[in-house]
């Protein structure tokens, strides 16, 4: 090599290598400002609190807002009175596979809520495969104008129900029901047992409408048992959060994300928060 081709080689190798930081420190990005951060409010552990008191920790301790089981409704005068004294909202309510959808979407408007978590129904020996889904895509059409009218989006959750196994197959489903109102709340850590978070997310693109934060592990699947993969803290498993970082950004998600894992009182509480900064790349860089 010349001495001259020696200098070029060390430029190009300096340019080369300068270009290769700006990619790495462009590759991630902070989220700062684009998600907002929630816990289901079950997940609050502490009976010397009263729920008002329990809406102020979780404000205390960063959290955006929170989400409400629709099961929980008998004490809806005081879930929203905590709502507004601590100005925390009730971003939307569980209704899982109850069939009362238009009642789950009374629930979450008069939360001042955005959202009704629907899981749709369950594939067992008792229930084939095309007829749990002929039924909830006319159940789910059903109530998607009564939901579109009140401003509330039906958000169709991927579960552990033997149902809607792939992301395409998600996708057709949301896309069966065509209307507006009715999209995909995705959760990440239930896909990592036999997928890839981010392939979901950029299949999926603007259908989700919310984000489920959990984590799962498949070496506690292989060698624990199935059920035992998800006996990891938020960071440590296998969800690959700077892959899942990057397929948000990809479509440009905007939004709600929030735990769904077991709770406990403001350190444990804490604790979530501050995995789900991490992980969410939440605060600013």
């Amino acid at each position: 090599m010349t001495k001259l081709n020696r200098r070029e080689f060390i430029a190009a190798s300096a340019t080369a290598i300068g270009m290769a930081c700006v990619a790495k420190a462009t590759a991630d990005v902070s989220f700062a400002g684009h998600i907002r951060k929630a816990v289901k409010f079950h997940m609050v552990k502490d009976d010397n609190l009263s729920v008002e008191q329990k809406f102020e920790l979780l404000k205390e301790l960063g959290y955006d807002g929170t989400e409400l089981q629709t099961k929980s409704q008998d004490d809806k005068e005081t879930y929203k009175a905590a709502s507004e004294a601590t100005g925390l909202p009730i971003h939307g309510v569980i209704n899982s596979n109850n069939p009362d959808i238009r009642g789950a979407v009374d629930l979450s408007k008069y939360y001042g809520g955005t959202s009704v978590l629907v899981v749709a129904g369950r594939v067992n020996a008792e229930m084939s495969y095309d007829d749990n889904w002929n039924e909830w895509t006319q159940r789910i059409r059903e109530a998607a104008p009564y939901a579109h009218d009140l401003g509330i989006k039906l958000l169709v959750e991927n579960v552990w129900n033997n149902f809607l196994l792939s992301p395409l197959e998600m996708a057709r489903f949301i896309d069966e029901i065509d209307h507006a109102a009715v999209g995909v709340y995705f959760d990440v850590g239930n896909v990592v047992r036999f997928g890839w978070p981010e392939q979901w997310i950029r299949i999926l693109g603007h259908r989700i409408g919310k984000l489920d934060i959990k984590e799962y592990s498949r070496d506690l699947q292989l060698n624990a048992g199935l059920w035992k993969g998800f006996d990891v803290e938020i960071g440590d498993g296998d969800c690959g959060w700077p892959a899942v970082r990057k397929a948000l950004e990809e479509i440009g998600y905007q939004g709600w994300a929030t735990a769904e894992v077991p709770g406990g009182g403001r350190e444990r509480l804490a604790d979530i928060a501050q995995r789900m900064d991490n992980v969410l790349a939440i605060k600013a860089v």
